[in-house]
């Protein structure tokens, strides 16, 4: 019995030993240091604000055409008995050139027969003229001082002077018909199209071809009203040498090659086109084939062409990518010190593909624009913030200010409390 005792004695002795050393070593551990550790948020890409001028640039698409264009058409009817070599698609013209002559022998005779109608009618009115002096005479010989104007022979003198014109009209009408035997160019210009030769009979009004003008071409530009707002004129502009249009940059591809001219808005329609609701400005070229050409290359009628139109200017603005635009007129800030995103109102003045510019107190240039699509977005929430950079590296902003802010608690430390690390260490 006394074994048995000792026995449980001595495992209660043992018991509390064991459990005075494992109480010793919990009191006598030193606790383990506690990190702070930052919840790390969403990760967004972003970009930096800039600031710029709004240079605003309209771009539109047309057509050139000639300003001017016409049928070349002649106005009496003969058989034609000449073309000028250069009346052939493609050719120059000069003014009073002539295009297309008729034959002319009938007409001549017309004129020879109206000169002879002068003639009589001249020869007539001299001999009424005469009678008319002898009559009067007569009239006043006799002591007749009431006689009638027949007896005057005024009415035969007045028929005789009526039948001068009339044959001077009939000559001047048949010189006339005779000039216009030739078809002349009424302007420099070039030949769009040619459908007459030599031995055709050609009536009065009858399209021998086409020709337009050089001096000018233009291009009908459609464009929305804002846009017309944005180049500052109102409906229905014609430019005056006070108030000129805006500058307008075509380009097109010409045998393969880019080419580039420069004209001017000159004006614009006076109605909005009831089917597009457009605008439309109208856009000149002086000398498209001499001095306005791109190295010898025409701004030629028919070819399709894009326009740029410089617009008004807004200075000192801020621009952010599009796409830290949300909700209309909200922008999307991350603030890498803290890692939280930030959330301001914005007067949005413009945006398109190339960015969005704005106003904004809240907002400076070098400010981080988020541009990641965020769901469930709210001010003060965790982000990680991301930039791409030109190389193609991608910079995290949160930890470049976390050790930005390190150094300086270091820096901080080591100058201030040099004992107080010290004693940390000795502690530890």
């Amino acid at each position: 019995m006394s074994r048995i005792i000792s026995i449980i004695v001595t495992i209660i002795v043992l018991a509390g030993m064991a459990g005075m050393a494992f109480f010793t070593v919990q009191v006598l551990k030193p606790e383990p240091e506690q990190a702070e550790e930052k919840f790390a948020g969403l990760s967004v890409f972003a970009e930096q604000v800039t600031r710029a001028d709004l240079d605003f640039k309209v771009t539109a698409q047309g057509e050139v055409r000639p300003q001017r264009e016409i049928v070349v058409a002649p106005q009496i009817a003969g058989r034609i008995a000449y073309v000028s070599p250069d009346f052939i698609d493609g050719g120059f013209i000069r003014r009073g050139q002539v295009l297309v002559r008729l034959e002319g022998a009938d007409y001549e005779l017309a004129v020879v027969r109206a000169q002879s109608g002068v003639a009589s009618a001249e020869q007539r009115l001299a001999r009424e003229e005469a009678e008319a002096e002898i009559a009067q005479q007569d009239l006043i010989n006799l002591g007749i001082t009431d006689s009638s104007p027949l007896a005057r022979r005024e009415p035969q003198l007045a028929e005789a002077r009526a039948a001068l014109e009339s044959a001077k009209a009939q000559l001047a009408d048949a010189e006339l018909a005779l000039r216009r035997t030739a078809v002349v160019a009424p302007f420099d210009g070039r030949v769009r199209e040619e459908n007459v030769d030599v031995g055709q009979f050609a009536s009065p009004g009858q399209s021998l071809g086409r020709v337009f003008a050089t001096d000018i071409v233009e291009v009908a530009l459609p464009i929305t009203d804002d846009e017309l707002g944005q180049l500052g004129l109102p409906l229905a502009f014609a430019e005056t040498s006070q108030n000129p249009g805006p500058e307008v940059v075509f380009t097109a591809s010409v045998a393969g090659e880019p080419r580039q001219w420069t004209g001017r808005v000159t004006r614009s329609s006076a109605a909005v086109n009831a089917q597009t609701r457009l605008i439309n400005v109208i856009a000149e070229l002086n000398d498209p084939y001499g001095a306005g050409s791109d190295n010898g290359a025409p701004m030629a009628p028919g070819l399709f062409v894009t326009a740029s139109i410089a617009g008004t200017k807004i200075e000192d603005l801020l621009v952010a990518p599009r796409s830290a635009i949300r909700g209309g007129n909200n922008i999307f800030i991350g603030d890498p010190e803290e890692g939280a995103l930030r959330i301001y109102e914005v007067d949005l003045v413009y945006s398109s593909t190339e960015g969005a510019w704005f106003r904004s107190p809240d907002v400076a240039v070098g400010d981080l624009a988020i541009t990641s699509p965020i769901r469930g977005s709210n001010d003060g929430m965790s982000i990680t913030i991301l930039q791409r950079m030109e190389d193609g590296s991608i910079k995290n902003h949160n930890d470049e200010a976390a050790s930005d802010s390190n150094d300086d608690d270091t820096t901080g430390m080591a100058d201030t409390s040099p004992n107080v690390v010290a004693s940390t260490s000795d502690g530890g």
